[in-house]
């Protein structure tokens, strides 16, 4: 919650402020490209336990995101309870079995195709954790008045990137479900209206005989996501 006492501006000086050589940012970017490369969606996970503070200390990480208005508009639900995950399952299914039977319709489909999906979800029971990822659209000041969030879409965005990297980091797989429409974990998990569900992530180690489809190890060169405008260009 935002205090109405608390919106003045101050600066404060520039906080853990790091210095570090170029060939150093280099190595260590490399570094962490070489480990991202290694983070993988999988959709069969193991039961190995994974403890609670593990889960809070990612999520801590990712409420560390950048924000419109350091509104921070997001909130994180966290679920291990079984029959929790078991009736999200069942809703996300049900939405699932119309998406499939053609709500997506057939372009959507033949895209999906590749990535071997369906309607059937056994991840959402089968991983230890469920996490799911709410959008705030309004805040409520102590007074019980509104304040509006901006640009909530990419902040929550920016957010639910860091857990990925987060949970990656910690050795932990994931993955991104969005079911549609997700109305029914406001229901479930007795979300208040300002909060619209953005997505569920299963958390967990994969399964041994986990697999990923082979198209999602295709991924676009550089040249084809990057464009540069640089001093050394000729005009």
């Amino acid at each position: 919650m935002i205090a109405k006492s608390s919106l003045d501006y101050k600066p404060l000086p520039l906080p853990d402020r790091r210095d570090i050589s170029d060939s150093e940012m280099q190595a260590r970017a490399e570094a962490f490209l070489d480990d991202v490369r290694t983070r993988h969606t999988v959709r069969d996970f193991s039961d190995r336990p994974v403890d609670q503070s593990l889960i809070e200390t990612c999520i801590r990480a990712a409420g560390t995101a950048p924000s419109g208005a350091n509104h921070q508009p997001w909130h994180f639900v966290a679920i291990s309870k079984a029959s929790l995950k078991r009736r999200i399952r069942e809703a996300a299914e049900e939405e699932e079995r119309k998406f499939y039977a053609g709500g997506a319709g057939d372009e959507w489909i033949r895209a999906l195709e590749p990535i071997g999906t369906n309607a059937h979800k056994p991840h959402l029971e089968d991983a230890p954790w469920l996490i799911v990822i709410f959008a705030q659209r309004w805040g409520t000041y102590e007074d019980g008045t509104r304040y509006k969030h901006y640009y909530v879409p990419e902040s929550v965005g920016i957010a639910t990137g860091l857990l990925i990297t987060a949970l990656h980091h910690a050795g932990l797989s994931t993955l991104t479900h969005t079911p549609n429409p997700m109305r029914f974990l406001n229901e479930i998990l007795e979300r208040p209206e300002a909060e619209k569900p953005v997505m569920i992530l299963a958390v967990g180690h994969p399964a041994e005989n986990a697999t990923v489809p082979a198209v999602a190890k295709l991924k676009k060169p550089l040249e084809d996501i990057l464009t540069a405008f640089t001093e050394t260009e000729q005009d």
